[in-house]
């Protein structure tokens, strides 16, 4: 199945109806879409020393890929597959700090950079060990304390440059996660139509009464870059905003919060008191999982500004992402238009959406 949306913005019409209630198209976008792309996998405090070795599941209920994130004793942190090359193992069930990796099924060994190191019993082996006993190593990239890997062959810079040179000036050391601020959301809604939701600040005056009492609506702006967005939330005069220094390109303005988008379940909402990175993950083609996780940088400016009650916002979001889903079931609705002035993010998104199925 094919789809088109037309790069001119006034032209265009949004992505056919059948890309959100096709079996088909949710299985194909397994591979041309999430295999391709790159994907939260953790962050440095689960590997805080050498020796650490730590599982993660890359992007639950669509990838599913085991993986180990690991930090050997040149104090290299390695993303590894958490699959023993011998039978097909899982070797690593909960974070631990080890010397060495060993599968319990039959004893092979593996250094924590991945290699093979030895195995009983197979002497008589030929050519062997070989490359395909060392565990598979993924590409990895780190942004602050934040991990990110991929399966694909697109280079990292393409997702994350425009945020990482945006927010240079901040200082990522102090952010601390906040198990109890963060929480899994289940929705019963396409993936794809919470993401395009986020995408555009439309919405936020019909609502969100509350974030629209603290946002200068009038100044909300969105960015487009290749593979990632940026919506800038001018926070209104009474309202918390981040001390920018000089050598920010935002210095001047009072900026509420930066909501970055990266294609194509990732946004990283930076507030002044810090960060709630929101992962959404498919399992269906009409449910999916939101994480959201708390970052914290200043405890004292918590409940302040546009980013202090999220649960709010997130609760108003949900009520109207799941009533579209209802809707597009409509035999009488299949595709949409665009205000060219309000929903360039989601026009965006959609652009990308037809291209990586194609």
């Amino acid at each position: 199945m094919r789809f088109f949306v037309d790069p001119a913005i006034e032209k265009a019409k949004t992505i056919h109806t059948d890309f959100y209630l096709s079996d088909s198209v949710f299985e194909e976008s397994k591979e041309k879409i999430f295999d391709s792309s790159w994907q939260f996998a953790g962050d440095t405090d689960q590997v805080s020393e050498s020796g650490w070795v730590t599982p993660v599941q890359l992007l639950p209920g669509m990838i599913n890929e085991p993986l180990l994130l690991t930090r050997d004793k040149e104090n290299n942190i390695h993303c590894l597959s958490n699959v023993c090359t011998h039978r097909g193992n899982l070797l690593v069930e909960k974070a631990c700090r080890l010397n060495d990796i060993r599968c319990k099924y039959h004893g092979r060994r593996f250094g924590l950079n991945g290699k093979f190191s030895s195995m009983p019993e197979f002497r008589e082996v030929e050519n062997f060990p070989s490359e395909s006993d060392h565990l598979h190593t993924l590409p990895i990239h780190q942004w602050g304390k934040w991990i990110f890997t991929s399966l694909g062959q697109l280079p990292a810079s393409a997702f994350f440059k425009e945020m990482s040179e945006r927010l240079a000036w901040m200082d990522f050391t102090q952010f601390r996660l906040r198990p109890e601020l963060s929480r899994d959301y289940e929705v019963d809604a396409h993936w794809a139509l919470y993401c395009e939701n986020y995408l555009e600040g439309f919405h936020i005056p019909f609502v969100h009464a509350g974030l629209n009492e603290a946002i200068d609506y009038g100044n909300y702006t969105t960015e487009l870059f290749q593979y990632s967005n940026l919506q800038l939330g001018i926070a209104k005069s009474n309202e918390a905003c981040f001390n920018l220094p000089v050598e920010s390109p935002d210095y001047g303005k009072k900026v509420g919060g930066y909501y970055f988008w990266v294609f194509p379940n990732m946004m990283f909402n930076f507030y002044p008191w810090g960060l709630s990175i929101n992962i959404v993950k498919p399992k269906t083609p009409s449910s999916c999982t939101v994480s959201f996780l708390t970052y914290v940088s200043d405890e004292n400016r918590l409940r302040q500004g546009v980013g202090a009650d999220l649960h709010q916002v997130e609760m108003e979001d949900e009520d109207i992402v799941c009533n579209v889903q209802k809707g597009i079931r409509s035999r009488y609705y299949t595709q949409g238009r665009y205000s060219v002035t309000r929903e360039t993010g989601t026009h965006h998104f959609h652009r990308l959406l037809a291209a990586f199925l194609q």
